[in-house]
């Protein structure tokens, strides 16, 4: 299903970080891993571009949410799913503010429900203008 898709996972949370990476391989993507904000970053410049980004929201040094605004200030339109386990009302907004190619993931989530929100933000991408790297105003909440 992600055959041959660049995917960027990350996670401070060495154990999660490890299955999301392992599961997406088995689905055929090509893994690159970041344990901070700043390996986020650093991996976007330096091993990019990458078709995805999965990231957890709280991470060392920034969110995964700081990181993605910083990466969309700089042009980058990469698809983003933010996983999360923190229950605030404020984060669909912080997410949402990200663009429509952004989506939210509650943990725990199943691998089915990761593989679902990925093929959605896939799909979405593919129907977009390749010109499209502006933010858009929409975001969808995968699973509560």
């Amino acid at each position: 299903m992600l055959s041959g898709t660049r995917v960027l996972v990350a996670d401070d949370d060495a154990d999660l970080l490890e299955a999301v990476g392992d599961a997406l391989s088995g689905l055929g993507a090509e893994v690159t891993r970041a344990s901070s904000g700043a390996e986020l970053i650093e991996n976007l410049a330096q091993k990019g571009p990458f078709d995805l980004v999965v990231t957890d929201l709280a991470m060392p040094w920034m969110t995964g949410v700081q990181a993605m605004h910083a990466a969309r200030t700089a042009g980058l339109g990469t698809s983003v799913l933010v996983m999360t386990a923190l229950r605030d009302d404020t984060i669909p907004a912080r997410v949402r503010a990200l663009g429509e190619n952004a989506a939210l993931l509650q943990k725990p989530f199943t691998l089915t429900e990761l593989e679902t929100a990925l093929t959605t933000l896939l799909a979405q991408r593919s129907r977009e203008p390749k010109s499209n790297h502006e933010p858009d105003a929409g975001v969808q909440k995968v699973a509560s």
